[in-house]
């Protein structure tokens, strides 16, 4: 698990990942440069936890990869530090990848930490307006995300990895810095052609942006709307850029309307000036997602397309 400046909430985790039933794992947390006492209390409370601590924050998604790199099993499970984890969470996203060797992760069900009879999130989604979100996010649990299957993604924060799978679709795009990284490494697993499983058994409670803070801020409205236009350049298709070409503009003039709406044309026109002035890196990492690509439009379009609900 990633952390940064939070031990208040590794008070939380830390203990609910020691009550898992499931026991053959390790604990890595890596420390992102923080400037509590984060480093020195692990060491104290709880030595039988491996303790990777950066000198300096490099970000959200490139301390991410220090985490998926660590640990010797062929799983990798990444959690974030504002998560408190049922006994059988671990071990639910451990069985179904047993059981299903075809998926390459698997994506527990989220609930909010404070109001636990609401959603967080049953699984990622991805639209063809270039949207990424999470299933069911504020509905009550009424049991109509409990079906076992098929997702477009699990969201980063609470997830199982296959460590081949990671290897083969890469790290995560160091590039974003932060936000939708997860959305975009989902995304390419799909054109590998892998699957993620959803697993409503696996259960963890989600505080929200419990380090950077809740809210759409500057820094939050900026990283949506630049890595958004990346994913869009890298990631897709060339026949599903030609075919989905209206919502797609339709989804960017959407978040325009919203930049004016907030007062926020600034943050807009700064996400697009940079979008375009990182494009020809994008698109030399275009070629090198197309060319894994190994699933037909007509699958992507199985997982990819408007959340409709259960």
């Amino acid at each position: 698990m990633l952390s940064y400046d939070g031990r208040h909430l590794l008070e939380v985790i830390l203990p609910s990942l020691a009550g898992q039933r499931f026991r053959d794992f390790e604990v890595v947390v890596v420390d992102n440069g923080s400037r509590d006492d984060t480093v020195s209390w692990l060491g104290e409370s709880w030595p039988q936890a491996q303790v990777i601590s950066l000198p300096e924050n490099v970000g959200v998604t490139a301390a991410l990869n220090v985490c998926a790199h660590a640990g010797q099993g062929e799983l990798v499970a990444l959690f974030n530090n504002d998560m408190e984890l049922e006994p059988d969470c671990l071990g639910e996203l451990v069985a179904a990848l047993e059981e299903h060797p075809e998926a390459g992760w698997a994506a527990a069900k989220l609930r909010d930490f404070e109001q636990r009879e609401l959603l967080d999130g049953a699984g990622d989604v991805f639209t063809w307006a270039a949207t990424g979100g999470r299933r069911g996010h504020g509905e009550r649990d009424r049991g109509q995300y409990d079906t076992p299957g098929e997702i477009f993604g699990a969201c980063g924060g609470a997830a199982l990895y296959r460590r081949s799978v990671l290897r083969l679709v890469g790290d995560f795009d160091e590039d974003f810095f932060a936000f939708y990284e997860d959305v975009d490494w989902n995304l390419r697993a799909q054109l590998a052609g892998f699957s993620c499983r959803y697993v409503p058994t696996a259960v963890a409670y989600h505080m929200g942006s419990a380090t950077i803070g809740r809210g759409l801020s500057d820094f939050t409205r900026y990283h949506l709307w630049r890595n958004t236009l990346w994913i869009i350049a890298k990631d897709l298709p060339a026949a599903a850029l030609v075919r989905h070409a209206p919502r797609l503009a339709l989804g960017q003039l959407v978040n325009l309307a919203v930049a004016l709406r907030d007062r926020k044309l600034e943050i807009w026109l700064r996400a697009w000036r940079d979008a375009l002035a990182g494009l020809p890196q994008v698109l030399r990492k275009r070629r090198r997602v197309q060319e894994r690509r190994r699933v037909t439009l007509a699958a992507l379009e199985a997982v990819v397309g408007p959340d409709r609900g259960p």
